[in-house]
């Protein structure tokens, strides 16, 4: 399995951030998970003991060994997630794109949910001390604020995150123990046969299930931000974490039981233990934390985001890195669609226990895919058979038990979920098929062949000059390859001499963090094709990368860059660079069928509202020609034309 080392490495900023980052979703499920469980229904200590004993073995079945112990070891260089995942394996097979578009889109869907839903949790405990408080407009007001600041990075979000993550983790812990003194009796539910008991005893009590689940939904952010804070800081701060988090589900359990017979009447079991005095500053620090609890999705969002665009599952809209640490992204886009979805659930749903009802849905889904994904790594890796077979087994049971569970959620908003996550698997979807036909249909020929007539063309003096040095971004993967459109624009359309042709090619790896290059030099001083293959989590900053690349060229007096001018020659000049860039559009002259015609006018209608290609290779504007050209996916051939003589 891939491994490295200092990803391993914890340290005390590192678990700091750690906190501040990833914890937010699954450390705030106190505050509604087990109010969930008990609904409008009369406590009984059957339903107590065996959902506090299902908590605590779904936290260690699912979070700590599937999550913590298990994926966590399927790091692509460092990067964690479904797509990072997906990249890892997906050369194997064909079919694993559909798991990996099925867990992405259900991801970022069910992430619209997790903030109204902390958030709403938390501060609908003001409702205790102001009955008649109006909570939309703080909850709104809170959720707008945190989106805003999306733009500064996670670190500096983590920094600030982290203390007050770790105050919210030992309130935890002390609010649990505060309880559990007065019923130690609870500690029976670590016996796994109450959870049994509760499953397949109690009228009703698998369908409990879709409950008990919200407190595992953060797993899958465990993994998605395993690039911002290291294997070695999750599994560390995971320990702190876990603690806190059963102690706690046990003092609400302990309460609860003390209440047997009664009915909850909105009461929140868990601003129940909190004692008198310290009801407010709980509250506070509860609406901080649930503050933070959206921040793991948001942070997972980008991430996602950015990787299936180097896939080519997702249009090139902008990112931004908001400072030079690894892992740091900003996606103005998506921040503010989530914050549109956001604020839109809010006034939908209005009151937490709504969200209860629709949450979790999705992000079951997204485990399963997981499970599959991570059950090809380990096939791929060679891992014993039978210990394949184990995990597939053991996971789809468990996974497939809380999705059955969770279906009763559809008619109650479950639905919302499904159809964003629907709405983003058809992006995906139609964006790689997008990709695939114009790929497949574009003609490329043999750069050696045109070699004598680009170096006539250059010694051409009746032709104006265009440029000293022309560079052309080009698609083509082969060594010797180009796209016949390129040799068009070069010598039909308007002919361009230069004195050195060069031609660029950005091959993304599967890999996060490749940086190299390759350069062929297929004729000295006149064609040189580069190759530069960046990971997947690279800002493709061309400009940038080719000055070096050249600078190192002429150190090696590989290449003759001054100005062939006469005059500036002799002053040593450096020659002008300019860059050509051909954006495609959909030619009239097409006759598709209805599916393909569809995808494309998707596709091109998406590609004119985001980022141009020449902003994409992060190419300088002042230097930049992009010139339209038609793409012809296939002629209408059957036109039937009569010549007539007047």
């Amino acid at each position: 399995m891939s491994s490295l080392k200092h990803s391993d490495r914890a340290s005390a900023a590192g678990l700091l951030i750690a906190l501040g980052i990833i914890y937010g979703d699954i450390g705030t499920s106190p505050l509604y998970a087990m109010q969930a469980i008990i609904g409008k229904e009369r406590i009984s200590l059957d339903v107590v003991y065996g959902s506090v004993s299902l908590i605590f073995w779904t936290l260690t079945l699912q979070t700590t060994l599937k999550y913590v112990i298990l994926i966590l070891r399927a790091d692509n260089n460092g990067e964690g997630g479904i797509l990072a995942l997906y990249a890892l394996v997906r050369k194997n097979a064909r079919w694993l794109t559909i798991p990996a578009i099925i867990g992405a889109s259900t991801l970022l869907a069910d992430g619209i949910i997790t903030p109204p839903i902390s958030v709403s949790s938390a501060v609908e405990g003001l409702r205790i001390l102001y009955p008649n408080i109006e909570t939309i407009p703080i909850v709104i007001g809170i959720l707008t604020l945190l989106f805003i600041i999306q733009v500064f990075g996670t670190t500096i979000v983590g920094r600030a995150f982290g203390p007050v993550m770790t105050i919210w983790f030992l309130m935890l812990l002390v609010l649990g123990l505060s309880q559990v003194i007065y019923h130690p009796e609870i500690f029976k539910a670590f016996n796994p046969y109450y959870g049994y008991a509760l499953l397949a005893k109690h009228p009703g009590g698998f369908w409990l299930l879709g409950s008990v689940f919200l407190c595992t939904t953060g797993a899958e952010a465990l993994y998605s931000d395993l690039g911002h804070c290291g294997r070695g800081n999750i599994r560390i701060s995971w320990i702190f974490v876990k603690s806190c988090l059963v102690i706690n589900y046990f003092g609400q359990g302990a309460w609860l039981a003390l209440h047997n017979g009664e009915f909850l009447n909105d009461r929140k079991p868990f601003y129940e233990i909190m004692p008198d005095w310290f009801l407010l500053p709980g509250i506070c620090i509860a609406t901080m934390a649930a503050i933070i609890a959206s921040q793991a999705l948001i942070s997972g969002s980008f991430t996602l985001i950015s990787e299936a665009i180097r896939l080519n599952l997702w249009p090139k809209v902008r990112l931004v890195y908001p400072s030079d640490q690894k892992g740091q992204l900003y996606v103005p886009s998506v921040n503010w669609l989530l914050w549109a979805g956001c604020v839109g659930i809010v006034l939908y749903f209005k009151e937490s226990s709504n969200m209860e009802a629709a949450y979790g849905l999705a992000i079951t889904l997204t485990m399963i895919m997981t499970t599959l994904l991570f059950s090809f790594y380990l096939y791929v890796h060679k891992i014993n058979k039978l210990w394949i077979a184990a995990f597939m087994i053991v996971y789809l049971a468990i996974e497939g038990s809380f999705l059955a569970a969770n279906l009763l959620k559809f008619t109650h908003g479950g639905w919302v979920s499904l159809l964003l996550a629907i709405i983003i698997a058809d992006i995906m979807a139609m964006w790689l098929k997008a990709n695939s036909i114009k790929l497949r249909l574009t003609e490329f020929v043999n750069l050696d062949e045109h070699i004598p007539a680009l170096r006539e063309l250059s010694n051409d003096i009746s032709i104006p000059k265009y440029s000293t040095h022309l560079i052309f971004m080009s698609n083509a993967a082969g060594e010797n390859e180009i796209e016949s459109k390129i040799i068009y624009s070069i010598f039909q359309k308007r002919p361009k001499r230069a004195d050195i042709f060069w031609f660029v090619h950005v091959e993304t790896t599967d890999e996060p963090y490749t940086m190299d290059y390759h350069v062929n030099i297929m004729a000295e001083d006149d064609v040189i094709k580069i190759t530069f293959r960046l990971g997947f989590r690279v800002e493709q900053r061309i400009n940038l990368f080719l000055r070096k690349v050249v600078q190192d060229m002429v150190l090696n007096k590989e290449v003759d860059i001054t100005s062939r001018y006469e005059s500036l020659n002799r002053q040593n000049i450096m020659g002008d660079f300019r860059f050509v860039v051909l954006e495609r559009y959909l030619s009239v002259e097409n006759d598709l069928p209805w599916y393909e015609e569809f995808v494309m006018n998707f596709y091109f209608a998406i590609k004119n509202i985001t980022n141009s290609e020449d902003k994409w290779f992060g190419l300088d504007s002042s230097s930049v020609k992009v010139e339209k050209v038609p793409l012809v996916i296939r002629s209408n051939v059957k036109i039937k034309m009569k010549r007539v003589y007047s």
